[in-house]
């Protein structure tokens, strides 16, 4: 038993080890940006877990005062300025209540969630199709690469909020944000293909790759073992800065009206009712709050893939020192 107890610890300070000697986890931990945004990540997954466990979705989604419900400002903005149509406590509804009388609070953490959840199957399932697809056109070269590159050719042709709208519309209305995540699938799998195609064809440059062939290597087994591994680094970057970009192309098209069905807590859903009923009447917060937790996300996955790719290139690091 103590055998076995040492082996294991002696393994996890190796990994440990190995961690804190990694030239990559240094040059990030260095990066006072990229450690900002992986803070604003982390809060970020805390408060979207927070608000799946113990809001209640079903209760904010439900209008509560009939027809003419109360525009409550947040308590401390009534208190302060006196602008609110009753008075509260300083800290009751601390972001205010939209058109149905809902408190924005809780709905605005809950969006959170909603954007975690679809920003990551939407990157993870066109990043899992861009890099296959990549490879695959390296890889084998010829007629299959003009046939995978010269259909990722046309759908990079169009705008990608454009195609995404297009898209939409071809799947059926109950599907909800589901039809924006298919769509966006489709629509970030091309740059995925591009970006992988490259960095794969500048490993198969190398002559390691030609003596693993020569000795009988499968054409699977360099796919995964040699190529897939090398060509980590820029799939993690665009995956990361791409996340970015799925959040704000959910809310885009939520906010059009082909995302999120209507009651749906979702960010782009909300500025949407804030800019079409809020602004116009001067209740600020129903668009504030939703468009700022946005923005600082998609702040907090563009410093991480930033510094990423710094800590990620070689030249980058070169050009830093």
């Amino acid at each position: 038993m103590s055998t076995e107890t040492e082996t294991r610890s002696g393994q996890t300070r190796g990994v440990l080890d190995r961690l804190r000697a990694s030239p990559f986890l240094s040059d990030l931990l260095s990066n006072r940006l990229a450690l900002a945004g992986l803070t604003v990540i982390f809060v970020m997954v805390v408060v979207a877990i927070y608000a799946r466990l113990f809001i209640d979705l079903e209760a904010i989604s439900l209008t509560q005062f009939g027809q003419n419900p109360p525009r409550q400002a947040p308590g401390w903005w009534a208190n302060l300025f006196g602008s609110g149509p009753q008075t509260v406590g300083f800290f009751e509804y601390p972001f205010g209540t939209d058109g149905q009388a809902r408190d924005i609070f809780p709905r605005v953490l809950y969006g959170a969630w909603y954007a975690m959840l679809y920003g990551t199957i939407t990157v993870g399932v066109s990043t899992i199709a861009g890099v296959g697809l990549g490879i695959v056109a390296a890889y084998f070269g010829d007629l299959t690469d003009n046939v995978v590159m010269r259909t990722m050719d046309v759908l990079l042709a169009f705008p990608s909020l454009l195609l995404a709208l297009a898209l939409v519309a071809i799947f059926p209305d109950g599907l909800g944000l589901w039809r924006a995540v298919a769509a966006l699938t489709l629509v970030y799998t091309p740059r995925f293909a591009r970006v992988i195609r490259g960095a794969a064809l500048a490993v198969l440059e190398d002559e390691y790759v030609d003596a693993t062939v020569a000795l009988g290597a499968t054409d699977p087994r360099v796919i995964v073992r040699h190529i897939l591994p090398n060509c980590l680094a820029p799939i993690t970057v665009q995956s990361t800065l791409n996340f970015g970009l799925a959040i704000i192309d959910l809310a885009a098209l939520s906010f059009l009206g082909f995302g999120a069905a209507t009651g749906t807590p979702s960010w782009g859903l909300m500025l949407s009712n804030g800019v079409e009923q809020g602004l116009l009447t001067g209740q600020w917060w129903w668009s504030f709050f939703p468009g700022l937790l946005l923005a600082i996300t998609v702040l907090g996955f563009n410093l991480l893939g930033d510094g990423m790719r710094d800590a990620l290139d070689p030249r980058m690091r070169e050009a830093i020192d």
